[in-house]
């Protein structure tokens, strides 16, 4: 059976994150699109493309790991996403020396770094939140290095 195409991947991850906002109020799905062209927008190929989509799926529990297992996408798909799925207590260390082994994760999560460290999207957010945030963004990008 062939891999769903970028299209159904989009429909499936709208789908389940249905009903969820960020932590501006924003439908998450606008989180997802802007991770998506993002990675298009960086040369990403379908396979990273599609990780976009579902990169907070699993972490975020509207997805399972056995959901993943299953699904109709490429082992390679599968595996970024995996990386991009930070554990419960796992070190930020740990979280990106596993994106930095994971072929394509890295520039998948450069993309997720990018729209949620976006200014506007911050300046929203109350001085507090949006310090904690940057700084967590800022620290992820420093142990992620400079992407090529």
């Amino acid at each position: 059976m062939s891999p769903l195409t970028l299209a159904e991947v989009e429909t499936l991850a709208r789908a389940a994150h249905d009903g969820r906002t960020d932590k501006a109020g924003r439908p998450y799905a606008e989180h997802l699109a802007a991770v998506a062209e993002g990675v298009r927008a960086r040369g990403g190929d379908p396979d990273q493309i599609a990780a976009a989509w579902l990169h907070d799926a699993v972490e975020d529990a509207v997805l399972s790991e056995e959901w993943l297992a299953r699904a109709r996408l490429t082992a390679r798909t599968k595996a970024i996403v995996r990386a991009l799925t930070r554990g419960p207590g796992e070190s930020p260390e740990a979280y990106a020396a596993r994106i930095l082994a994971t072929p394509g994760a890295p520039l998948v999560k450069e993309a997720d770094l990018a729209h949620n460290a976006d200014p506007d999207r911050l300046a929203v957010l109350p001085e507090p939140v949006r310090t904690r945030l940057t700084g967590k963004y800022d620290r992820m990008r420093a142990l992620l290095g400079p992407q090529p």
